[in-house]
């Protein structure tokens, strides 16, 4: 970790959360959303007098990073973490809790980083609503009427952001007030996790460069790129700042292996089947973006020679809504739907029967149950 084991920066983000009634946390309640911001927004006005001797470049990229996270929403891995922590034994009530949550809100960072520099390689030009950090500077790069390219701009400087939510992410870490022998532990999990979801991306970009269209390489994909960092390693991370024994470690990562691949799985599905107004993306966006999901895997492998022409035409081409429309008919037709809705129901059920079986505290594996589904049968 950047910083050094060992090495907080000060203890203002920590202090943030004295006030905070952490024994009545809820993952995904208001409440705990609004103690994850609490943390989060104390962090970064402790890195402004580093920022702002560097210039109103800076001071604005980071104030750009600062909405893009505080945007988020319901702080799905942090709730993940502070779970993890509870199913292992710890408690909200004692001296360390601040410290945990605060440790368990870095991964909104890591988070911000993987969608800044995700939003980039897709080419997408929304998120939640708003415009990606990269075209945010493109436009402003052509308010500003400067000579060169807006597009390189915004994408320069939006790549430059992400890697600052990456290197912030450390530093909350460090400056959460970990006790050492808890960021020990905590610290080889943690490099784990960040090399997983960066190799995680770099195959999904191969893939669709190699044109893998097998299941087993979405699954790959899908395992590595999001259920480690989103569920998996969440878990991980707050069971071993608990202490957790091994054989409980590994009940969490494979409810977290298993949660977390169906709930890509059920975001390949709203990707393009869902609401636009409840997405915050345009209606089959992953079809425009040529994602090859399980979904796209699964109806290749279903469908004849000229279904197969039809999707693969489709796949990153500027569709218009009717035939967004056709394509839906199609995988539904082949099948793909259905199939991708029962693994969603398989592994959900594979992981909640490894909890059931742990020695989790109760509190927690009824946590985990309701997070499952919330996971697993949202709309966004």
């Amino acid at each position: 970790m950047s910083a050094g084991i060992g090495t907080p920066l000060s203890r203002s983000v920590a202090d943030a959360l004295a006030e905070v009634d952490l024994t009545a946390l809820t993952p995904g309640s208001p409440a705990f959303v609004d103690a994850v911001e609490t943390a989060l927004t104390s962090f970064f006005a402790s890195r402004r007098a580093l920022v702002e001797p560097l210039g109103p470049v800076f001071i604005d990229s980071a104030d750009a990073l600062e909405q893009f996270v505080i945007r988020g929403g319901k702080r799905t891995r942090p709730g993940f973490a502070w779970t993890g922590w509870l199913a292992a034994g710890g408690d909200p009530a004692g001296a360390d809790a601040p410290a945990v949550l605060t440790a368990c809100a870095a991964l909104e960072l890591v988070q911000a980083c993987a969608l800044v520099h995700d939003d980039i390689i897709d080419s997408s030009r929304t998120r939640r609503g708003f415009p990606t950090v990269h075209v945010d500077f493109e436009q402003r790069h052509r308010a500003a009427s400067w000579p060169g390219s807006a597009t390189e701009y915004g994408s320069a400087v939006a790549i430059l952001i992400g890697d600052l939510a990456l290197a912030w992410a450390d530093d909350l870490v460090h400056e959460a007030g970990l006790a050492p022998a808890a960021l020990q532990r905590f610290a080889p999990v943690w490099a784990a996790m960040r090399t997983e979801v960066l190799g995680g991306q770099l195959l999904d970009i191969n893939g669709e460069a190699g044109g893998d269209e097998s299941v087993d390489a979405a699954l790959r994909i899908n395992r590595y790129k999001t259920a480690a960092y989103t569920i998996e390693r969440p878990l991980h991370l707050g069971a071993v700042l608990a202490a957790a024994d091994p054989a409980l470690i590994d009940a969490l990562r494979t409810y977290g292996t298993d949660v977390g691949i169906a709930f890509q799985l059920r975001d390949d599905l709203l990707g393009v089947f869902g609401d636009p107004a409840v997405t915050g993306k345009p209606s089959g966006d992953d079809l425009r973006e040529g994602k090859r999901t399980v979904l796209i895997a699964e109806a290749l492998r279903r469908g004849d020679a000229a279904a197969g022409a039809r999707i693969r035409a489709g796949l990153g081409a500027e569709l218009t809504d009717a035939e967004v429309d056709d394509l839906r008919a199609l995988l539904t037709d082949l099948g793909a739907v259905d199939d991708v809705e029962r693994r969603i129901a398989d592994l959900t059920a594979t992981g909640l029967a490894a909890v059931a079986a742990s020695t989790a505290t109760p509190h927690a594996k009824q946590l985990l149950r309701t997070m499952a589904d919330s996971a697993t049968k949202r709309a966004a």
